[in-house]
Protein backbone atom coordinates (compact mmCIF):
# COMPACT_ATOMS: atom_id res chain seq x y z
CA UNK A 1 0.00 0.00 0.00
CA UNK A 2 1.19 3.98 -0.77
CA UNK A 3 2.51 5.33 2.26
CA UNK A 4 0.67 8.66 0.23
CA UNK A 5 -3.23 7.42 1.00
CA UNK A 6 -4.96 8.88 3.28
CA UNK A 7 -6.32 6.85 6.06
CA UNK A 8 -9.48 7.33 8.49
CA UNK A 9 -8.15 6.35 11.69
CA UNK A 10 -9.90 6.08 15.40
CA UNK A 11 -7.50 6.57 18.91
CA UNK A 12 -9.29 4.90 21.24
CA UNK A 13 -8.73 6.29 25.19
CA UNK A 14 -10.70 4.59 28.06
CA UNK A 15 -9.41 6.02 31.17
CA UNK A 16 -12.55 7.56 32.99
CA UNK A 17 -11.35 11.47 32.64
CA UNK A 18 -10.32 12.34 36.07
CA UNK A 19 -6.41 12.21 35.58
CA UNK A 20 -4.45 13.88 32.47
CA UNK A 21 -0.96 11.46 32.25
CA UNK A 22 0.84 10.22 29.99
CA UNK A 23 -0.72 8.48 27.60
CA UNK A 24 -3.63 10.75 27.13
CA UNK A 25 -0.54 13.08 26.60
CA UNK A 26 0.66 10.82 23.84
CA UNK A 27 -2.78 10.13 22.04
CA UNK A 28 -3.11 13.65 21.59
CA UNK A 29 -0.11 14.64 20.28
CA UNK A 30 -0.12 11.26 17.85
CA UNK A 31 -3.55 12.28 16.95
CA UNK A 32 -2.63 16.11 16.56
CA UNK A 33 0.41 14.64 14.22
CA UNK A 34 -1.51 12.53 11.93
CA UNK A 35 -4.11 14.69 11.10
CA UNK A 36 -1.26 17.15 10.49
CA UNK A 37 -0.28 14.72 7.72
CA UNK A 38 -3.74 14.79 6.21
CA UNK A 39 -5.59 11.77 8.01
CA UNK A 40 -8.63 11.89 9.08
CA UNK A 41 -8.39 11.21 12.66
CA UNK A 42 -11.13 10.48 15.45
CA UNK A 43 -10.07 10.21 18.99
CA UNK A 44 -13.23 8.03 21.03
CA UNK A 45 -12.95 9.21 24.97
CA UNK A 46 -14.71 10.12 28.11
CA UNK A 47 -15.83 13.97 27.25
CA UNK A 48 -13.77 15.47 29.88
CA UNK A 49 -10.53 15.07 27.61
CA UNK A 50 -12.09 17.00 24.52
CA UNK A 51 -10.50 20.23 25.38
CA UNK A 52 -7.02 18.51 24.95
CA UNK A 53 -7.36 17.57 21.44
CA UNK A 54 -6.83 19.71 18.56
CA UNK A 55 -9.70 21.19 16.31
CA UNK A 56 -7.73 19.15 13.38
CA UNK A 57 -8.79 15.81 15.27
CA UNK A 58 -12.69 14.55 15.75
CA UNK A 59 -13.69 13.74 19.27
CA UNK A 60 -16.18 11.20 20.00
CA UNK A 61 -17.30 11.23 23.70
CA UNK A 62 -17.82 7.52 25.12
CA UNK A 63 -19.08 6.81 28.68
CA UNK A 64 -15.60 4.70 29.12
CA UNK A 65 -16.06 5.43 32.93
CA UNK A 66 -18.49 2.25 32.78
CA UNK A 67 -16.78 -1.53 33.03
CA UNK A 68 -15.25 -2.78 29.88
CA UNK A 69 -17.80 -5.88 29.99
CA UNK A 70 -20.71 -3.53 29.96
CA UNK A 71 -22.75 -4.35 27.16
CA UNK A 72 -24.00 -0.86 26.75
CA UNK A 73 -20.72 0.39 26.40
CA UNK A 74 -19.90 -2.30 23.84
CA UNK A 75 -22.74 -1.52 21.97
CA UNK A 76 -22.10 2.70 21.76
CA UNK A 77 -18.28 1.46 20.47
CA UNK A 78 -19.69 -0.40 17.95
CA UNK A 79 -22.34 1.67 16.62
CA UNK A 80 -19.58 4.66 16.27
CA UNK A 81 -17.04 2.25 14.37
CA UNK A 82 -19.71 1.17 12.27
CA UNK A 83 -20.38 4.91 11.49
CA UNK A 84 -16.89 5.72 11.06
CA UNK A 85 -15.81 2.63 9.43
CA UNK A 86 -11.76 3.62 9.68
CA UNK A 87 -8.71 2.08 8.03
CA UNK A 88 -7.22 1.49 11.78
CA UNK A 89 -8.59 1.33 15.08
CA UNK A 90 -5.45 2.00 17.38
CA UNK A 91 -6.29 0.97 21.49
CA UNK A 92 -4.31 2.98 23.84
CA UNK A 93 -3.72 1.22 26.62
CA UNK A 94 -5.10 -2.07 28.33
CA UNK A 95 -8.91 -0.89 28.75
CA UNK A 96 -9.05 0.32 25.12
CA UNK A 97 -7.67 -3.12 24.04
CA UNK A 98 -9.82 -4.98 25.63
CA UNK A 99 -13.22 -3.10 24.55
CA UNK A 100 -11.91 -3.36 20.81
CA UNK A 101 -11.02 -7.13 21.40
CA UNK A 102 -14.91 -7.70 22.14
CA UNK A 103 -16.54 -5.61 19.92
CA UNK A 104 -15.76 -8.14 16.96
CA UNK A 105 -16.78 -8.08 13.08
CA UNK A 106 -14.49 -5.22 12.78
CA UNK A 107 -12.92 -4.67 8.64
CA UNK A 108 -10.43 -2.19 10.21
CA UNK A 109 -7.03 -3.25 11.47
CA UNK A 110 -6.26 -3.15 14.94
CA UNK A 111 -3.54 -1.77 16.63
CA UNK A 112 -2.77 -1.51 20.30
CA UNK A 113 0.13 0.59 22.36
CA UNK A 114 0.96 -0.50 25.70
CA UNK A 115 2.15 1.80 27.67
CA UNK A 116 2.54 0.01 30.98
CA UNK A 117 4.07 -3.34 32.45
CA UNK A 118 0.72 -5.44 33.09
CA UNK A 119 0.37 -8.81 34.94
CA UNK A 120 -1.27 -9.58 31.66
CA UNK A 121 -1.30 -8.42 28.31
CA UNK A 122 -3.83 -11.01 26.83
CA UNK A 123 -6.32 -8.50 25.11
CA UNK A 124 -3.33 -6.87 23.05
CA UNK A 125 -3.04 -10.66 21.41
CA UNK A 126 -5.95 -10.14 19.38
CA UNK A 127 -5.35 -7.57 17.80
CA UNK A 128 -3.47 -7.46 14.47
CA UNK A 129 -0.44 -5.73 15.70
CA UNK A 130 1.15 -3.82 19.33
CA UNK A 131 2.92 -1.00 19.69
CA UNK A 132 5.77 -1.21 22.48
CA UNK A 133 6.93 1.90 23.87
CA UNK A 134 10.18 0.34 25.59
CA UNK A 135 12.28 -2.30 25.37
CA UNK A 136 11.11 -4.11 28.66
CA UNK A 137 7.11 -3.82 27.87
CA UNK A 138 8.81 -5.46 24.09
CA UNK A 139 10.28 -8.40 26.38
CA UNK A 140 7.27 -9.15 27.95
CA UNK A 141 5.02 -9.54 25.31
CA UNK A 142 4.38 -12.83 23.05
CA UNK A 143 2.42 -11.14 19.91
CA UNK A 144 3.91 -12.25 16.38
CA UNK A 145 3.81 -9.00 15.58
CA UNK A 146 5.26 -5.92 17.98
CA UNK A 147 7.32 -2.57 17.00
CA UNK A 148 8.97 -0.84 19.62
CA UNK A 149 8.34 2.46 19.10
CA UNK A 150 9.38 5.23 22.13
CA UNK A 151 7.34 8.23 22.87
CA UNK A 152 8.30 11.45 21.05
CA UNK A 153 7.06 14.85 22.12
CA UNK A 154 6.95 18.41 20.01
CA UNK A 155 10.34 20.69 20.39
CA UNK A 156 10.40 21.94 23.84
CA UNK A 157 9.04 25.41 23.78
CA UNK A 158 11.53 28.46 24.72
CA UNK A 159 8.49 29.66 26.96
CA UNK A 160 9.30 30.54 30.76
CA UNK A 161 5.69 31.57 31.49
CA UNK A 162 5.57 28.51 35.04
CA UNK A 163 2.41 28.34 36.84
CA UNK A 164 5.00 28.34 40.33
CA UNK A 165 8.20 30.57 40.23
CA UNK A 166 11.56 28.91 39.37
CA UNK A 167 14.09 28.77 41.99
CA UNK A 168 16.35 31.56 42.31
CA UNK A 169 18.97 29.53 43.46
CA UNK A 170 21.80 28.75 40.85
CA UNK A 171 21.57 25.02 41.32
CA UNK A 172 19.02 22.99 42.06
CA UNK A 173 17.47 19.01 41.09
CA UNK A 174 13.97 18.32 40.05
CA UNK A 175 11.44 15.41 39.92
CA UNK A 176 7.88 15.67 38.40
CA UNK A 177 5.11 13.22 37.75
CA UNK A 178 1.48 12.47 39.98
CA UNK A 179 2.36 12.39 43.64
CA UNK A 180 1.15 8.95 43.94
CA UNK A 181 3.04 5.27 45.30
CA UNK A 182 4.14 4.44 42.37
CA UNK A 183 6.22 6.99 41.80
CA UNK A 184 8.28 6.80 45.29
CA UNK A 185 9.05 10.35 46.18
CA UNK A 186 8.59 9.22 49.95
CA UNK A 187 12.15 7.11 49.41
CA UNK A 188 13.53 10.33 47.09
CA UNK A 189 12.92 13.20 49.92
CA UNK A 190 14.64 10.50 52.96
CA UNK A 191 17.19 10.03 50.25
CA UNK A 192 17.71 14.08 49.75
CA UNK A 193 17.05 14.32 53.48
CA UNK A 194 19.51 12.15 54.20
CA UNK A 195 22.58 13.10 51.85
CA UNK A 196 22.04 16.98 52.39
CA UNK A 197 23.53 18.01 49.08
CA UNK A 198 24.28 21.49 48.75
CA UNK A 199 21.83 21.88 46.03
CA UNK A 200 17.59 21.97 46.87
CA UNK A 201 15.18 19.46 45.18
CA UNK A 202 12.15 20.57 43.86
CA UNK A 203 9.12 17.99 43.37
CA UNK A 204 6.51 19.40 40.83
CA UNK A 205 3.17 17.34 40.85
CA UNK A 206 -0.17 16.96 42.19
CA UNK A 207 -1.64 13.70 43.78
CA UNK A 208 -3.29 11.88 46.73
CA UNK A 209 0.09 11.95 48.50
CA UNK A 210 0.79 15.16 48.56
CA UNK A 211 -0.15 15.69 52.18
CA UNK A 212 1.43 12.54 53.54
CA UNK A 213 5.00 13.99 51.32
CA UNK A 214 4.76 17.30 52.96
CA UNK A 215 4.25 15.80 56.47
CA UNK A 216 7.26 13.79 55.39
CA UNK A 217 9.60 16.68 54.56
CA UNK A 218 8.28 18.32 58.05
CA UNK A 219 8.85 15.16 60.16
CA UNK A 220 12.69 14.95 58.54
CA UNK A 221 13.50 18.61 59.12
CA UNK A 222 13.83 19.18 55.14
CA UNK A 223 12.17 22.15 54.73
CA UNK A 224 15.04 23.72 52.90
CA UNK A 225 16.20 20.63 51.37
CA UNK A 226 13.06 19.90 49.18
CA UNK A 227 10.20 21.80 48.07
CA UNK A 228 6.77 20.74 46.97
CA UNK A 229 5.11 23.47 44.68
CA UNK A 230 2.82 21.34 43.71
CA UNK A 231 1.65 21.37 40.13
CA UNK A 232 3.20 22.94 37.05
CA UNK A 233 2.21 23.14 33.50
CA UNK A 234 5.36 23.93 32.37
CA UNK A 235 7.95 21.50 33.73
CA UNK A 236 9.71 21.97 30.45
CA UNK A 237 11.01 25.40 31.46
CA UNK A 238 12.17 24.23 35.20
CA UNK A 239 14.28 21.17 32.95
CA UNK A 240 16.34 23.91 31.30
CA UNK A 241 17.52 25.32 34.22
CA UNK A 242 17.94 22.47 36.54
CA UNK A 243 21.22 20.70 37.50
CA UNK A 244 19.77 17.06 37.68
CA UNK A 245 16.49 15.28 37.53
CA UNK A 246 15.52 12.33 39.41
CA UNK A 247 13.08 9.33 38.66
CA UNK A 248 12.35 7.48 41.73
CA UNK A 249 9.41 5.39 40.45
CA UNK A 250 9.18 1.59 41.60
CA UNK A 251 7.46 1.22 37.74
CA UNK A 252 7.04 3.20 34.48
CA UNK A 253 5.78 2.43 31.11
CA UNK A 254 8.23 4.98 29.20
CA UNK A 255 8.11 8.31 31.57
CA UNK A 256 7.76 11.94 29.85
CA UNK A 257 9.93 13.28 32.48
CA UNK A 258 12.77 11.07 30.68
CA UNK A 259 12.21 12.52 27.18
CA UNK A 260 11.60 16.00 28.41
CA UNK A 261 15.15 15.91 30.84
CA UNK A 262 17.11 14.65 27.80
CA UNK A 263 15.80 17.58 25.24
CA UNK A 264 16.33 19.83 27.74
CA UNK A 265 20.27 18.56 27.95
CA UNK A 266 19.25 17.96 31.84
CA UNK A 267 21.54 14.70 33.30
CA UNK A 268 19.12 12.27 34.84
CA UNK A 269 19.58 9.52 37.96
CA UNK A 270 17.05 6.74 37.65
CA UNK A 271 15.54 3.80 39.17
CA UNK A 272 16.13 0.78 36.71
CA UNK A 273 12.61 1.38 35.29
CA UNK A 274 11.51 1.09 31.41
CA UNK A 275 12.68 4.14 29.52
CA UNK A 276 15.59 4.63 31.70
CA UNK A 277 17.01 0.86 31.02
CA UNK A 278 16.85 1.97 27.25
CA UNK A 279 18.24 5.53 26.65
CA UNK A 280 21.06 5.96 30.23
CA UNK A 281 24.34 4.98 31.19
CA UNK A 282 24.56 1.84 33.15
CA UNK A 283 26.15 4.48 35.65
CA UNK A 284 22.78 6.66 36.01
CA UNK A 285 21.00 4.13 36.85
CA UNK A 286 20.05 2.39 40.44
CA UNK A 287 20.99 -1.09 41.31
CA UNK A 288 17.02 -1.86 42.22
CA UNK A 289 13.93 0.21 43.32
CA UNK A 290 14.99 0.28 46.64
CA UNK A 291 15.78 3.39 48.66
CA UNK A 292 18.79 2.27 49.67
CA UNK A 293 20.16 1.83 45.64
CA UNK A 294 18.46 5.30 45.30
CA UNK A 295 20.75 6.88 47.81
CA UNK A 296 23.49 5.22 47.09
CA UNK A 297 23.24 6.47 43.37
CA UNK A 298 22.89 9.84 44.49
CA UNK A 299 25.58 9.69 46.66
CA UNK A 300 27.63 8.31 44.31
CA UNK A 301 27.14 11.42 41.33
CA UNK A 302 26.11 14.64 43.71
CA UNK A 303 29.08 15.65 43.93
CA UNK A 304 29.78 15.98 40.53
CA UNK A 305 27.27 16.79 38.43
CA UNK A 306 29.65 18.14 35.49
CA UNK A 307 31.25 14.72 35.09
CA UNK A 308 27.50 13.39 35.37
CA UNK A 309 26.48 15.81 32.49
CA UNK A 310 29.35 15.38 30.04
CA UNK A 311 28.54 11.21 30.21
CA UNK A 312 25.33 11.82 29.16
CA UNK A 313 26.12 13.98 25.93
CA UNK A 314 25.45 11.58 23.89
CA UNK A 315 21.58 10.51 25.12
CA UNK A 316 21.02 14.20 24.57
CA UNK A 317 22.50 13.78 20.76
CA UNK A 318 19.79 10.77 20.23
CA UNK A 319 17.18 12.20 22.19
CA UNK A 320 17.35 14.92 19.36
CA UNK A 321 17.29 13.09 16.87
CA UNK A 322 14.56 9.77 18.21
CA UNK A 323 12.41 11.41 20.59
CA UNK A 324 10.70 13.96 18.73
CA UNK A 325 6.85 14.06 17.74
CA UNK A 326 7.49 13.39 14.05
CA UNK A 327 9.80 10.73 14.60
CA UNK A 328 7.24 8.72 17.09
CA UNK A 329 4.57 9.59 14.58
CA UNK A 330 6.82 8.59 11.18
CA UNK A 331 6.86 4.94 12.71
CA UNK A 332 3.84 4.31 14.37
CA UNK A 333 2.24 5.60 10.42
CA UNK A 334 4.62 2.66 8.83
CA UNK A 335 3.50 0.43 11.30
CA UNK A 336 -0.21 1.50 9.96
CA UNK A 337 1.03 0.54 6.21
CA UNK A 338 2.60 -2.46 7.25
CA UNK A 339 -0.59 -3.91 8.89
CA UNK A 340 -2.64 -2.87 6.01
CA UNK A 341 -0.09 -4.23 3.53
CA UNK A 342 0.22 -7.56 4.93
CA UNK A 343 -3.42 -7.92 6.83
CA UNK A 344 -3.46 -9.17 10.15
CA UNK A 345 -1.22 -12.17 11.34
CA UNK A 346 -3.36 -12.43 14.93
Amino acid sequence: MKASKSLTIVQLIATPGVNWGGMEKHTADLSHELARRGHDVHVLAHRAYQQRFSFTVNFHALPVQWGRRNPLLTLRLKQTLRKLSPDILHAQGNKAASLLSRVGGQKSITVGTVHGTKSSHKDFCKLAGVICVSKGILRALSHPNTKLIHNGILPQSSEDTTTHPLPRTQAFALATGRLEPVKQFEHLICAWAALKPPLPLYILGSGSEAARLSALVQELGADDLVKLPGYESNPSAWLRQASLCVISSEREGFPYVLVEALLARCPVLSTPVNGALDLLPAESIARSTSLDALQALLSEHLSDLESLKASQQQCFENASQELTLEAMASRTEEFYYELLSGGSPA
